[in-house]
């Protein structure tokens, strides 16, 4: 459940639509209330509604805060980001030449940088703490991110500092207007004399930098779920820096699966065990070793389900543990076991055979059974058909004695 589904409702989608579901609803409400297109007073604030909506649904971090927390807990996320016709020039390639919604803006925030780090279930299950490298971007330290000597740094009079401006070009009789990388400054946004740039970062305000982050795997994590380093994006000039953000990726265990907070595994018991009991041993995922005590009597059957409470994945920041099912498959003897004393001997111990019932005066044909082996099978089938072509006639694939 979302917390509040206003900007679903300006959009017209349900707060499960896609992505693709978001554009082409904000697509086909754009075109119809754009103040270029739709002069009234409420089309005007409609058009800012729709596009103040697809801004923070398009952001998947902001949807997610929005999700949760509703507009409230939007505050502080950045500012208040494009504008309308910004947002509408990235569909349409510029309005429709009425230069609503002021000039362009840049970002107000960074970009979140993603990694996926690598867990194995045993990670999970016990926590660890991991030391990666991360190169990026901060502010040059020696001009503070000026690019140049203080009050030599000159804002451009063209874009007003954005790095961008909107060009309007006639085609015919339409007129398309574009956002562009501003000519005079390169995209920079400012205007430094070559004399008096920067040595250390050569007039680009920015330098690498390599930094260490310690990663925390907190017992019970899950796979997908994320360890957000709040601010620890690229550095740019008048721009928040975004998170950098590690997502777990849950590797295969050989024995074990999980299903949310409990472990699956499955064990091969003898035969004699599952009908007579006895003492079963493996290791768990911990590392330690579980004991199951089988009693007597109590039949294990091929398929059964036995639970361990308690033996399960813990439980993230609650405490406790899942559950350990364990699904249990029956190693029978040889095929040929042919002892015929001990067969007689095991016929009066275990429960008489099921008795065979045919209708009376029913056909009956009587077969021989053979294992079954895929590859050889599939062979003699082909061979079958082969023998149909040439002949024009079937062959039975099984042969029986009636009676």
């Amino acid at each position: 459940m979302v917390k509040d589904t206003k900007f679903y409702d300006a959009l017209g989608v349900s707060p499960t639509a896609s992505d693709t579901e978001l554009k082409k609803a904000y697509r086909k409400a754009a075109l119809k209330y754009h103040p270029d297109k739709n002069s009234t007073p409420e089309a005007v604030e409609k058009f800012k509604e729709i596009s103040h909506a697809y801004e923070i649904l398009s952001d998947e971090q902001k949807r997610d805060i929005y999700d949760q927390y509703g507009e409230e807990g939007l505050s502080g996320q950045g500012g208040p980001g494009m504008n309308a016709e910004d947002i509408f020039s990235q569909f349409f390639g510029g309005g429709f030449g009425g230069g609503f919604g002021g000039g362009p803006q840049r970002p107000t925030r960074g970009k979140d940088i993603k990694h996926s780090i690598g867990c194995t279930l045993e990670d999970l299950y016990k926590g660890k703490t991991t030391k990666l490298a991360l190169n990026k971007t901060v502010l040059c330290s020696d001009c503070e991110g000026r690019g140049g000597a203080e009050g030599k740094v000159k804002e451009c009079p063209d874009c007003h500092g954005s790095g961008m401006k909107f060009v309007t070009r006639q085609m015919g009789p339409m007129i398309q207007r574009f956002q562009t990388v501003c000519d005079k400054c390169q995209g920079s946004g400012d205007l430094c004399d070559p004399k008096d740039r920067c040595t250390t970062c050569k007039g680009k305000k920015t330098q690498t930098e390599r930094k260490i982050l310690q990663v925390h795997i907190d017992p019970g994590m899950k796979d997908g779920q994320r360890i957000v380093f709040s601010g620890e994006g690229d550095q740019e000039p008048g721009i928040t820096p975004g998170d950098v953000i590690f997502v777990v990726d849950e590797r295969p265990d050989a024995n074990f699966q999980r299903k949310g907070n409990d472990l699956y595994r499955e064990y091969e018991v003898d035969l004699l065990t599952a009908l007579a009991g006895g003492e079963i041993a493996f290791k768990h995922i911990s590392g330690d070793w579980i004991k199951i005590n089988i009693t007597p009597g109590e039949v294990i059957a091929p398929g059964e389900m036995k639970i361990i409470e308690g033996q399960g994945m813990p439980i993230y920041r609650h405490g406790g543990k899942g559950n350990l099912i364990i699904k249990f498959s029956v190693a029978f003897p040889p095929n040929h076991f042919a002892d015929e004393d001990k067969l007689k001997e095991l016929a009066s111990i275990l429960p008489p055979r099921k008795q065979v019932q045919i209708p009376e005066g029913a056909e009956v044909d009587e077969c021989d059974m053979v294992k079954y082996d895929p590859a050889k099978h599939q062979q003699r089938r082909r061979d079958a058909y082969d023998s149909d072509e040439e002949d024009g006639q079937g062959h039975p694939g099984v042969q029986c004695a009636s009676q």
